[in-house]
Formats: structure tokens, sequence, C-alpha cells
């Protein structure tokens, strides 16, 4: 097997990237390719690797891309002389058992800035199996003591995400000190695809941050996958309480519980003005 699939499924492990595998586990009679043929579906439809060519493999990445949606694999079995493959003439008189499997990788978290909250947001987030990222200018809070297993950057933050892509399947939190440096990061970020986006603060100050962007013509679809404010309700009130709420958002979205921003924050954005 090609080693293009192998190195394929590493590298989007290495950048938390959603995908399937799909593999040729059993076969019987004539069939295109043999047990152990291998391909890996992402997201978005992109594929490494073949299974054989045809509406068959068409039809098991397609299931793939669903089996990344629920995080679920699945047996599915092909015959190979039914209609599904005759309709591209692939009558091979054979059965094919494809095994589709999401990867899991760890998801890369950033959280731009280094105060109480991203202490313990960090602390429970790689509990929970994200590989951390804090960035902050300023190396006496973004620093090892402070976030022990954490990717560290000292670095200003609004200039480091202007020479810096993120993976498409980042988690970004948005905890800087300022109301300023959390608009402009955000201006930054907003156009961009990660997988989950979140601002904390209130929800005044969150309508104020969306209030400038949209006025800057940031598009209102965009501002309605942000999450914000950060988290779920649970009455949070200390830096340990609001890293719970952070986390268990994350791992909601994560495991595709929730899809969508939550209600309040939907709510607050259909305020903006037209």
């Amino acid at each position: 097997m090609s080693e293009e699939v192998y190195r394929a499924i590493v590298r989007a492990l290495d950048e938390g990237e959603q995908a399937a595998v799909v593999t040729i586990v059993a076969t019987n009679g004539s069939t295109p390719q043999r047990v152990g043929a291998k391909m890996l579906v992402f997201a978005d439809g992109r594929a490494v690797g073949t299974i054989g060519g045809g509406c068959y493999e068409h039809d098991a990445a397609g299931k793939a891309r669903e089996a990344i949606r629920r995080q679920k694999p699945q047996l599915v079995r092909y015959n190979l002389n039914d209609e599904l493959a005759a309709e591209t003439g692939l009558i091979c008189g054979g059965q094919m058992d494809v095994y589709i499997e999401p990867l899991e990788p760890a998801p890369h978290l950033y959280l731009l800035g280094a105060g109480h909250v991203s202490v313990e947001v960090a602390r429970v987030a790689q509990l929970a199996g994200f590989q951390v990222h804090v960035v902050d200018d300023r190396e006496k809070f973004a620093n090892a003591e402070r976030f022990p297993g954490a990717h560290l950057v000292v670095d200003d933050i609004v200039g480091w995400l202007g020479a810096t892509s993120l993976p498409a399947g980042a988690f970004v939190v948005v905890v800087t000190r300022g109301h300023r440096q959390d608009h402009d990061a955000m201006r930054q970020l907003v156009p961009r695809e990660v997988r989950y986006l979140g601002l904390i603060g209130s929800r005044a100050k969150v309508a104020r941050i969306f209030d400038s962007l949209a006025a800057e013509g940031t598009d209102r679809a965009r501002l309605a996958s942000i999450h914000a404010p950060i988290g779920l309700d649970i009455g949070a009130v200390s830096p340990a309480e609001i890293a719970v709420s952070i986390v268990a958002e994350l791992v909601a979205v994560r495991s595709g519980r929730i899809r969508q921003p939550h209600v309040a924050a939907a709510a607050l954005r259909a305020s903006l003005p037209r």
C-alpha cells in the first residue's frame, strides 16, 4: 500500500485534522483491490489513496464523512455486481467489506492570553486530551511554571496571529488581558476556518466587539459561528469553575454534541444591526 496514506494519517493526527480511514477488510470473488487497501477521507471531502475507484468508492467516501461527523466507525459491505457497481460498469462479481474508522487526534487548543483563567483552562484541557498552546507577550505569565506541558509562545498576540496559520481542526479561545486586544485578535480570527472559536467576556463586552466587527464589514454569518460568551452556563464564578465550563463546551464540540453556538449567543448576534 502507498506510503502516502500513512504519511497523510500522521499529518492529520499531528495537526488535529478531522479524517477517517477507509480500509478493505474482507473480499470474496473478483474485486478491484485486495484486503488492506486504504484511503484517508477528510471532513471537507479530500481523499488520499484509493480502494478501487468507481461509485462504491464515492459512496464509501460519503459514509466516511458521516462517520467523522458522528465520530462512530462502521462496517459496510459492497456487492460489486449490484446496481451500485453497474452504474459505472465495474462488474467484478465479488463482495467487499470496508471498515470506516474516524481518526481521534488530540486536537490543538490555542489559548490567546496567559491570565488566571487560561492557567485553569490549560490544566483541565490537558486532562481532557487537548494539546495546549499558550500565546502571550508577557514571559512573566507565559512560562513553563504556570503552564506545565503546554507549548508556549512569548510574542505579541495579534502580530503572531498575522504571521501564523492555524490548522483547520484547531480550537481557539480568546482570553487576552484587554478588550482592545480581544477585538484585534478576533478581527484576525473570524475569517479563518477553525473548528472552534470562542471569546470570553460578558454579553455587553461581546456585543460591543461584535458591533465593531460588523461595522468594519465582517460577515454576519461568520460572527454567528463564534462561541461567545464562551463556555456552558453552569453558574461558574471562579477561574477554575470558568475553566470547567469552557472545557466542557470544547469537549461537547469535539464529540459532536454541540454543532452551533448556544442559544444565548445566537440571540445576541441576531440583535446586531444589518
